[in-house]
């Protein structure tokens, strides 16, 4: 029962931990986004057309390497506490 109660418990809190760094990730790669408009377009430019390169860019985003990365949050922990569980059990 000990065990299940760990598992249920360890995958909410994995599951509170990957959308926490999910959210912090897109806030982070938005704000990148806008400083690289507003670098490339000092005056402003256009609203509608920054608009565009930031939900382009986001799209991006949302299909690369490092949106994949985050779902290591489910893969790293347990992987730690097999081993840590093999090598006390074996010893």
């Amino acid at each position: 029962m000990g065990f299940i109660r760990l598992v249920v418990l360890g995958f909410i809190a994995m599951t509170v931990v990957y959308f926490a760094i999910s959210i912090y990730s897109r806030s982070i790669r938005r704000e990148k986004l806008e400083d690289a408009w507003d670098e490339d377009h000092p005056e402003g430019g256009d609203t509608a057309a920054r608009d565009t390169y930031i939900e382009q860019g986001m799209v991006e985003y949302e299909h690369g390497f490092r949106k994949k990365l985050i779902w290591l949050v489910y893969v790293v922990p347990p992987v730690f506490v097999a081993a840590i569980w093999y090598i006390t059990n074996n010893q």
